[in-house]
């Protein structure tokens, strides 16, 4: 998709328009209006007089035009109530209803998109981001590909603010574009997105972005004694990588922030089988390293500021006949043991490893995204990732860049007396919590075992690896992370 920028003044040169009005807006109201034939104004207000058309934000209209082209009438709702989270709504729906209308070439006023507190080049940002979501679909596996494109849309604004929505568009469709590219790698089929493949994936988007990648296979984890990664991985036939990868956009003094994503590709639940109903999405579970390879990708190609290293531990965990047995000890990279009660609960064991390994460098903060726990997704539901911390500043901070991002987080207590639930009988942690209670924030202490070194943060992102109904994208993953971690550390760039 391309985007083009231009001044109101200038006539669309397509004749697919998109008119978004308010329930209290007025046809005439509208800045395209003056580019109306007479005839299509007609059309226009007997929609509204006929109150066909109010403006509502469920509603929408097509009309054909005097010009062969279309016009898009999208409501947006009560004014008084519009905000920033809404207008990622809206654009989504934009694009949703040009794809169901086929029209390739729109022409949008942005100005009308506008919400309070966000400058016109954040704004810009965030309505190209969501646009390029909304364009997405998956159909590398169909004969037929029936997913319509649209090809263009043309952003017509006023003289003043043509630079900031140059600048937003630039960066919103290089973070829309790496969103696109997790949801690629969460979407292909766990036969085919091995530990392997998504080794090479991060390598080729490495050279194609700029930043360095290593990768660890078992006899180099064998040296690093990680016993927790190499435990889970004991029941496939698939090697399993240690995916490093880093980018330097400030001196080499400068702290890094350090992101570990989950990289299960498939998950089967190990010896503790999952039943059919809680298998059938676990190509998905390595959302949380997809995030992570793909934010690193988009903070390279901006060439951000800043210093950036990932971590991806990347694993099948499959019932083998070498597989993890419930009652196994492991002794991972910190020395720390693991009593493995249930090999369902994998994730939080790779994971133990690479937050030691990030150790080594020292960072300003780490965060690590992962698909953990079925339990996040009963306490929160489908619309916010789980956030933990032991630091309460730090929880503020990343609530309102999840709000930004549109990658919305909710917190949830990591009160030390937690502890108590995940400590061990013969070894020094248990993988699961003494009850079947709050599995979430279990999950979450587990971490903490392996993360008090620096400063540190989860997201569980379980409940957000899909999209849902009424998010105008196409279904399978969502590609959350790689707009928080992004926005992360542009947030950060701009506090100093």
């Amino acid at each position: 998709m391309k985007f083009q920028v231009k001044d109101l003044k200038f006539k669309p040169t397509t004749d697919d328009l998109v008119l978004t009005y308010f329930t209290k807006d007025q046809p005439q109201d509208h800045p395209l209006w003056k580019f109306l034939p007479a005839v299509d104004k007609k059309l226009v207000t007997r929609l509204f007089t006929s109150k066909d058309f109010k403006g509502n934000d469920k509603q929408s209209a097509i009309v054909l035009s005097a010009n062969k082209g279309k016009m898009l009438l999208v409501g947006l709702g009560d004014k008084n109530s519009w905000n920033f989270r809404k207008v990622t709504l809206a654009s989504r729906r934009i694009i949703q209803l040009a794809k169901i209308h086929k029209v390739k070439l729109l022409s949008l006023a942005l100005e009308l998109l506008s919400a309070n507190g966000y400058s016109t080049e954040r704004l810009t940002q965030a309505v190209v981001e969501n646009i390029a979501m909304a364009s997405y679909s998956f159909d590398q596996y169909k004969k037929e590909k029936d997913g319509f494109k649209v090809l263009q849309v043309l952003f017509l604004v006023n003289k003043m603010a043509i630079k900031s929505v140059g600048t937003g568009t630039k960066t919103g469709e290089v973070i829309g574009e790496q969103v696109n590219y997790a949801r690629d790698l969460g979407n292909t089929p766990g036969g085919d997105m091995t530990p392997t493949l998504l080794a090479q994936k991060a390598e080729e988007l490495g050279k194609e972005s700029g930043f360095k990648v290593q990768v660890l296979g078992k006899k180099e984890m064998n040296k690093l004694k990680m016993g927790a990664i190499l435990g889970v991985a004991k029941g496939s036939a698939e090697e399993p990588k240690f995916i490093i990868m880093e980018y330097y956009g400030a001196p080499k003094t400068q702290k890094p922030y350090v992101f570990i994503g989950k990289g299960v590709t498939f998950d089967s639940g190990g010896l503790n089988l999952k039943p059919d109903k809680g298998m059938d999405d676990m190509w998905l579970d390595m959302c949380g390293g997809a995030a992570v390879i793909s934010a690193i990708g988009a903070i390279a190609k901006l060439k951000l500021s800043v210093n950036v290293v990932g971590l991806v531990p990347a694993v099948e965990n499959m019932p083998g006949s070498a597989s993890l047995r419930p009652g196994d000890l492991l002794k991972t990279m910190s020395g720390k043991t693991i009593e493995v009660l249930n090999t369902d609960a994998e994730g939080r064991i790779i994971l133990a490893d690479a937050l030691t390994y990030a150790e080594r460098f020292k960072s300003r903060l780490v965060i690590d995204v992962a698909t953990l726990t079925g339990a996040c997704m009963a306490a929160l539901g489908l619309r916010a990732s789980g956030l933990f911390t032991t630091d309460n500043k730090l929880q503020n901070k990343l609530e309102l860049v999840g709000e930004t991002a549109g990658d919305y987080v909710w917190p949830l207590p990591m009160w030390e007396e937690y502890e108590e639930d995940i400590k061990g009988t013969f070894g020094d942690i248990q993988n699961v919590g003494k009850s079947r209670y709050g599995d979430a924030i279990n999950g979450a202490m587990f971490l903490y075992q392996f993360a008090k070194k620096y400063p540190w943060a989860h997201l569980d992102i379980a409940p957000t690896m899909k999209t849902i109904d009424g998010q105008f994208l196409s279904k399978g993953a969502s590609g959350v992370g790689v707009r928080f971690l992004v926005e992360l550390v542009r947030t950060e760039l701009k506090i100093k």
